[in-house]
């Protein structure tokens, strides 16, 4: 599995909606809001055999709200 980390800017007013959507989704091991530049934060476990990009841009950016993310790629856990 590829542990990633998802930072997500949504459209004003919209940080709940966009939660609560990817909260049905059930892809997603960890779920936070967060403050600063984006909104929330997301951990999610992807694959092996999964491409993390194409995994990404059709699980996780399809959901209506989402303005920007920042991936962020795990190598090792200490």
């Amino acid at each position: 599995m590829h542990c990633v980390f998802v930072q997500i800017r949504c459209k004003p007013g919209t940080a709940y909606d966009v939660a609560g959507a990817l909260v049905l989704r059930e892809i997603h091991s960890e779920l936070y809001s967060t403050s600063g530049e984006y909104d929330l934060l997301v951990k999610l476990y992807i694959p092996t055999d999964e491409d993390v990009g194409k995994y990404i841009n059709e699980k996780l950016a399809t959901i209506d709200g989402i303005e920007r993310t920042l991936t962020t790629l795990t190598f090792r856990a200490f």
